[in-house]
């Protein structure tokens, strides 16, 4: 039990060093306009017009 809560916390230490580097890349999934989560390679909805 001990040995499954150490090997844990290591895989999160390395999984948050990896986020801040993909921040504000293409491949972080955000529109660096909105900030909204992109799905896929259409453009965001905010970059084709507001409705009103």
């Amino acid at each position: 039990m001990t040995l499954f809560l150490v090997v844990m916390a290591v895989m999160a230490m390395f999984g948050k060093l990896r986020i801040p580097g993909t921040k504000g890349s293409k491949l972080s999934g955000r529109c660096p306009e909105c900030g909204r989560p992109k799905i896929g390679r259409a453009p965001c909805p905010c970059k084709k017009g507001r409705r009103g």
